[in-house]
């Protein structure tokens, strides 16, 4: 059987699942699908079938466009379950030169140590996010060193294995395996951090459904994540509460809070009202983003910090809202499109960030234990 034409990248949103089809041979003939989809996974609720018809829409759709049978996709996952994991560990070296095998055994060593402390969590992403040879901190691999002690400094990103085990299995009933799994606000943040420039200290803010992911990059480098347990439902469920009615007026007065219409008119709305909610909300979450770094890093490298909104929560606002945020720094609010989403986790897999270890398929047995395990230096 002939390689396929395309490479599959399905991101799993709480709000909508998009799907794109990359064609490997030609750059310009990829094909886009998205379909609003509430999804809210997460490991308190693994009943998938309400989405079910969704996938094989999306399915169907992709094929017919492609030509080809879909039968894998690379996973982009969007969950408030993704556990950010930090690890520390050293090797005395005695004055000897250090070398690739060396690292290579520590990132070894601290996934064991993480996987016997974390029995129920898979691993998805290994980042490092520093080395220190003999008390000197290095952002990359300081090659050619002679030290006494090398330790380095990784976080590890994980996903429940049983939501892993539900999304492999509502895959496999649709003739479909997972390649590789992602975390999708990671993969975004890497490719927008590539598109917006050179930062000294830059966030990213991802507003879904039930969550916000809290990426931070210092120098360049991935640095922190946190999760945070508020999304854009909690706005929905505010205006609900406040105007005394149901969930899906809210939604939908949500939705429309940016213009004068004949909903909220019918309903007897208050658009400056649903503002204040609105903006209340985002100002609490942006609060809570930037008091989660202020616990975590010095005051200087939260001084310079540019912060950037993104999700499908933030969609409700634009740029010419932001001054009606009452918030101490500058923000900017990111459009995204499906091609923008797919395409992160497409350039994460070929290997956009330095510092994360990639772990290849045991399959390769012609290779050494390690490079097995890890294709570590790209």
């Amino acid at each position: 059987m002939s390689d396929k034409n395309f490479d599959n990248f399905l991101d799993f949103g709480s709000s909508k699942i998009r799907l794109a089809a990359f064609n490997k041979n030609d750059k310009n003939s990829n094909h886009l699908i998205e379909l609003d989809c509430l999804s809210n996974i997460n490991i308190h609720d693994l009943d998938f079938s309400n989405f079910e018809n969704e996938i094989d829409k999306i399915i169907l759709k992709i094929e017919k466009k492609t030509g080809e049978y879909l039968d894998n996709v690379n996973l982009m996952l969007d969950s408030p379950d993704a556990l950010s994991i930090g690890f520390s560990i050293s090797k005395k070296m005695e004055g000897t030169k250090i070398q690739k095998k060396d690292i290579e055994y520590l990132i070894q060593d601290a996934k064991q140590q993480v996987i016997k402390s974390y029995p129920d969590e898979n691993i998805i992403h290994i980042i490092v996010t520093n080395y220190r040879i003999n008390n000197n901190n290095f952002d990359s691999f300081p090659e050619e060193n002679n030290c006494n002690k090398v330790s380095i400094d990784l976080i590890f990103i994980c996903y429940p294995k049983k939501l892993i085990k539900n999304l492999e299995d509502l895959f496999y009933k649709h003739h479909i395996s997972i390649k590789q799994i992602l975390f999708s606000s990671y993969a975004k943040s890497l490719n927008y951090k590539e598109e917006l420039g050179s930062f000294q200290n830059i966030a990213f803010v991802d507003i879904g459904y039930k969550k916000t992911s809290v990426i931070y990059y210092k120098n360049d480098n991935f640095n922190f994540f946190h999760m945070i347990p508020i999304g854009s439902q909690h706005i929905t469920k505010d205006i609900s509460k406040i105007l005394k009615i149901d969930l899906k007026k809210s939604e939908k007065a949500k939705l429309n809070f940016d213009k004068e219409n004949n909903f909220l008119k019918e309903n007897n709305l208050s658009l400056d009202l649903i503002k204040k909610i609105i903006f209340a909300r985002v100002e609490e979450i942006l609060e809570i983003s930037t008091q989660n770094f202020n616990l975590n890093k010095s005051k200087e490298d939260t001084k310079e910090l540019k912060l950037v909104l993104m999700g499908e929560g933030s969609r409700i606002l634009d740029n010419k809202f932001k001054e009606n945020i009452s918030f101490s720094r500058d923000i900017d609010l990111l459009e995204e499109t499906t091609l923008d989403i797919c395409e992160s986790g497409l350039k994460l897999k070929q290997g956009i960030n330095k510092q994360e270890v990639v772990m290849v398929p045991k399959k390769f047995e012609k290779k050494g234990f390690f490079e097995r395990l890890f294709h570590f230096f790209r």
